[in-house]
Formats: structure tokens, sequence, C-alpha cells
């Protein structure tokens, strides 16, 4: 539509599921030309999602996929064949905007790094959005909603009294992400705009979703009390989330515990088995974990192949955090009145060519008065003066 603020904006569309599709829906609804390139042996499984119109999924009745994709186009493209690839190079040409939703190093096997995709098309800007960003220690580790809300801090402030974390009833972090990634696209263009350059946008969902920890941010700031919801482990006692699931992952965890004995039980020889013993088997890994080092031992488990990570607390988020520490997550800003302040979060999403930064704290009250009247609404001194002395700047 010519008359709104994105006619004329191409977006070639790789997203699935909700993040991704989310970014697009809002350009496409400001005008924005936004193609979905699918594939049906990869079909997006929101496809499938309820509510469908009918008694069986048709691909094309589902409600759920009609709210995240409307004002778009889809078009079928085997980009496993040369020949599919060739024509995605091609739509990037024409193309304003890449984005896509996959894990880290998805569009570098497909040899679509940023940097591929510049020599295609100099201009274009690539939005990638991943559960942990596109940099740093755990930039490999492959993460849904439900994960990235548990990393976020949300999972462990939802649940029962007295009964283990529940998380919340829906991925409101993916929501999150998609909002960050248009927002940051809308910048990219801008940018472009001005200078002709693109850029590749790296978004980490993990830390998008972390702005949803506020009602105890803001308990901790006001009240100096520490949230902790009803029925949490006491004092130091920790949670550390292990998932294994399937027989490697087994066997790989038996590893790491130096091949117990009690392993050799018939009754934990197969998944079927280990989940009809289940309380027996929680309280043989609970009696192991008991004695061993949070840290120490996520990062054994990780080296051997198993799904794990500690339940982090706020403390552990600013001093032990590897991967915030090396996406230079926390800065410090120097404040006239405050002092030096070193507990600021840093930005997210990251534009390459031009990043967000935290240049200056918050303003003292009227400091910029003078400059923006003088230097940006056109008075001079003696007006300023005059304005001053009969209370115009109160």
């Amino acid at each position: 539509m010519p008359d709104l603020p994105l006619s004329g904006i191409r977006v070639c569309d790789l997203t699935w599921i909700i993040a991704g599709p989310t970014a697009t829906r809002v350009l496409a609804d400001f005008g924005a030309d936004v193609i979905r390139v699918e594939h049906q042996q990869a079909v997006d499984p929101i496809r499938f999602g309820r509510p469908i119109h009918g008694e069986r999924s048709t691909l094309n009745n589902s409600g759920f996929f009609n709210y995240f994709n409307r004002n778009k186009r889809s078009m079928l493209l085997n980009v496993r064949h040369p020949l599919g690839m060739e024509l995605l190079h091609r739509l990037i040409a024409l193309s304003d905007v890449v984005i896509e939703n996959f894990s880290s190093g998805v569009l570098d096997s497909w040899e679509l790094s940023y940097e591929a995709q510049k020599a295609i098309n100099p201009g274009i800007i690539y939005c990638s959005i991943s559960g942990f960003g596109h940099s740093g220690r755990d930039k490999h580790f492959t993460t849904w909603g439900p994960t990235a809300q548990a990393l976020s801090g949300l999972t462990l402030m939802s649940g029962l009294p007295g009964k283990p974390p529940a998380g919340w009833g829906y991925s409101y972090m993916d929501h999150t992400a998609g909002y960050y990634g248009a927002i940051a696209i809308l910048m990219a263009l801008h940018h472009r705009n001005r200078t002709g350059e693109g850029q590749h946008i790296d978004i980490s969902q993990v830390e998008a979703g972390m702005v949803l920890t506020g009602p105890a941010v803001l308990d901790y700031t006001v009240n100096g009390r520490s949230w902790r919801r009803d029925g949490m482990p006491p004092g130091d006692d920790r949670w550390l989330a292990i998932a294994v699931r399937n027989d490697a992952e087994w066997q790989a965890m038996l590893r790491a515990m130096g091949e117990p004995a009690w392993a050799t039980d018939p009754g934990f020889a197969t998944n079927a088995g280990r989940l009809a013993n289940q309380d027996e088997l929680d309280a043989r890994i609970a009696d192991w974990t008991s004695t061993r080092q949070d840290y120490a031992l996520m990062e054994l488990l990780q080296a051997a192949g198993v799904p794990a990570g500690v339940c982090q607390s706020p403390g552990d988020r600013f001093q032990r955090d590897e991967q915030f520490r090396a996406r230079n997550w926390w800065t410090a800003m120097p404040h006239a009145e405050l002092g030096e302040v070193s507990e600021f979060d840093g930005v997210t999403p990251r534009l390459a060519a031009t990043p967000g930064t935290t240049r200056t704290a918050s303003p003292l009250l009227g400091a910029h008065t003078r400059e923006v009247t003088t230097d940006l609404l056109g008075l001079s001194e003696d007006e300023f003066a005059e304005y001053q002395e009969m209370g115009v700047f109160m």
C-alpha cells in the first residue's frame, strides 16, 4: 500500500514458529512486502496450530498461523536444491531485509552469513533472532521459548507453594524478541537511508526476555526484598536442571557420575524403566549432586554432552555468567550525583554497524534547557536570559 510507512520495503522472511513471524507481522502491517520462504518438507509447525477451521489440518486453516502471518506473501522454495538456493540469492538481491530465527550457525551452514549476503546485496539488513545470540560461550546452544523463559528467570517465579517451578503457560519471550526485531530493523533502515550501509542485527531471546522480570527487580530496588516464591529451597540450596532425553544422554550422565553401581539395576536399563522408577532415580541423582559444587557440576555434565544448567540467582547473572560477560552485557556509567553506577544492563538488540550504547546516565533536572532552547529552538542569549528572568524555564 503506497500510503503506509514501510511501502517499498521488501523483507525476505525465513522465520518460523513465533518470534520471527512476530517481527515480520509488525513490518507487514505497516506496508512492507514480506515474502515468507517456505519448504513443504519442513513446514512451519504453526501451520498445524489450533484452532483450525474444519475437522483436520490442511496447512492453511490454522487460526494460530493466520494470526502471526497476516499481510504476508508465501513462496515455496527448496534451498537444498542448487537452483532453489540460486533463487534465494536473487530474492536477497532484491530485498531490503533478511530475517531468520533459526539456531545460531544455520545460515552459515547455508553459506549465507552476513558477509555472504552483503556480497549479494551490499545494502542488505540481516536480522537474526536466536536463544543466546550469535556470539559468546553459549551461542551454539539450541533453545525454544520455554528454555529462554527459564534462562530469563521467569520459570522460577511461577508455580504453586511447595511445588517445583511451573513456568508460564505461554511463551511471552517469543513475542518480546519479535518486537525487538521489528524495532531494530526500523533503526537499521533509518541508518541505511542516511548512509547507504546495511548491517547485521544480532538478537538474544534470553536477553530480550529478562525485561519481564521487572516486578522482582522493582521489589528489590524499592523494598530491598529478595524475591522468593513460596516453597523454594531454603538457604543456600540450589536447583540444577538436568535433562536426559535418550539412552545416549543417559550413558553420558553415568560416565560423568563415574559409573555408579546402582545404575546397573535392570529397572534403570530402559527409558520406560527409569520413568517407572523415577522417585528412586531422582533420589540417587540428588545424593550425587548434593555433594558437588553447582557450577562445577553443570560444566562437568555439559562437557559430557548432558543438557544441564544452574538455576541462577540475580547475583549469578551479574557476577558469574560467562555468556553475559562475553557479550559485555553489564556496563557502568558515571552520574553527577550517584557516582559510578555499575549495574546497568546492556543494549538489546545488537546492531553490528550502529550498536546502541549506554552513553550517559539520566540527566539532571533542566540540565539541557539552554542547549535545547538556543541551539535547537533558536533563542539568542539575550532572549534566553529574558525568558529565564520571566520564569519561563521553571
